[in-house]
């Protein structure tokens, strides 16, 4: 047996997704072993984890506790008029690093899933709708992920907001066979969106 400390830990990080117990074993007996200031900052970083952050009401973007608005929002640079949409606050993270956006951002917080009982009123669409009014939003870029529930979101944003405003521009992300990769070992969606998205030569 070992002792209930350890355990403990072990069962915290088993929590984790992704970490079997095996690996929550190694990863709590590296942090018996290593320095303890290890431990203390990963304590105090966990500890501050829900306190020292929030969601922007517009954009619902993570943003630090003390911010009222998400900078990426506020910035005088950043064009209001055009709109990303993604299913979670991480997809900005990953558009932003290719430094080819300057819009804004709405993080819709999910994506329709009846069978996980996730409905459109659970979504923040309905701030998205008042968003096209309020900053005169001239484009929404619908950027949900190339599974069955994003296909669905984005259905549903479509018929949703040519409803609220005609005029509005929908485009959404090309999707297709990324570089480096067989087609063999494409899904049918991918292979699908690809066939669907192709260019000219």
């Amino acid at each position: 047996m070992l002792p209930k400390a350890l355990l403990n830990v072990i069962d915290a990080l088993g929590a984790l997704p992704g970490v079997g117990s095996r690996t929550a074993e190694r990863y709590a007996y590296f942090l018996f072993k290593s320095d303890p200031q290890i431990s203390e900052n990963i304590s105090t970083a966990l500890t501050n984890l829900h306190t020292g952050i929030k969601s922007c009401p517009v954009t619902f973007a993570l943003i630090s506790a003390d911010e009222e608005l998400s900078p990426l929002y506020t910035d005088p640079k950043r064009d209001k008029t055009t709109v990303l949409v993604v299913e979670e606050p991480l997809d900005i993270y990953a558009i932003e690093q290719t430094k080819a956006f300057t819009g804004t951002y709405h993080v819709l917080g999910g994506a329709i899933s009846p069978i996980d009982g996730i409905t459109p009123e659970q979504l923040h669409i309905k701030e998205l709708v008042n968003r096209v009014e309020n900053d005169d939003v001239k484009e929404i870029i619908i950027a949900t992920n190339p599974s069955v529930e994003g296909e669905s979101t984005a259905l549903y944003l479509e018929k949703i907001l040519h409803a609220a405003k005609p005029s509005l521009k929908l485009t959404r992300l090309a999707r297709g066979l990324p570089l480096g990769v067989d087609i063999s070992y494409a899904d049918q969606i991918t292979i699908s969106a690809a066939l669907e998205n192709r260019t000219n030569l």
